[in-house]
């Protein structure tokens, strides 16, 4: 294979304060998910660094670097949910894999969070029961629930509608607003 070296990233320099609702615009191909998952710590740099919340993530182990993945709230364009489970199960897999969220919080912090999306109706159903904006809002509640600090979205709109587009964009913002939340958003 003609394997070429790719530059996804060149010349970056950033400081977001914590609280902020960060878009990242460009160009397909111009690196966007790239820095987000350099940022969450799903890829290495080649060169450079990452610096999340004061901490350099090429100084965490391997360890350290799940646990700070863990501590991130991601939502992906596709959604990432596991069609054979309900809406809640779903947001409580992100719970249980955040592992340090006591297991008898779970269920009220599941409510709340599928609440706060406004899919307390539809939290027994599973995914191809749902329309793609309600899937996106139970994914944007698995994030949620492990209480971010920092919140990472890729194309979280991507593949909705204007309206419901517009939706989940104002249920970003309004995180970001009333629960302090860091978002970068691509």
């Amino acid at each position: 294979v003609n394997a070429r070296q790719v530059r996804a990233l060149r010349g970056i320099n950033m400081n977001i304060s914590h609280g902020a609702f960060v878009v990242l615009m460009g160009p397909s191909g111009s690196g966007k998910t790239t820095l987000l998952n350099l940022v969450g710590g799903l890829d290495q740099p080649t060169a450079g660094e990452i610096t999340v919340e004061g901490r350099r993530l090429s100084d965490m182990g391997n360890s350290e670097l799940a646990a700070q993945r863990r501590r991130t709230g991601f939502i992906f364009q596709s959604f990432a949910l596991l069609p054979t489970a309900s809406a809640y199960e779903n947001v409580e897999l992100g719970l249980r894999l955040a592992g340090d969220i006591p297991r008898r919080e779970w269920d009220a912090r599941i409510r709340r969070c599928v609440a706060a999306v406004g899919l307390s109706a539809w939290i027994d159903h599973r995914p191809y029961e749902l329309s793609g904006g309600q899937q996106q809002r139970v994914a944007i509640a698995r994030a949620l629930a492990i209480r971010p600090r920092l919140m990472l979205a890729d194309e979280p709109t991507g593949d909705l509608d204007t309206k419901t587009g517009e939706q989940v964009l104002g249920l970003l913002r309004a995180l970001v607003d009333n629960e302090g939340v860091t978002l970068m958003m691509a």
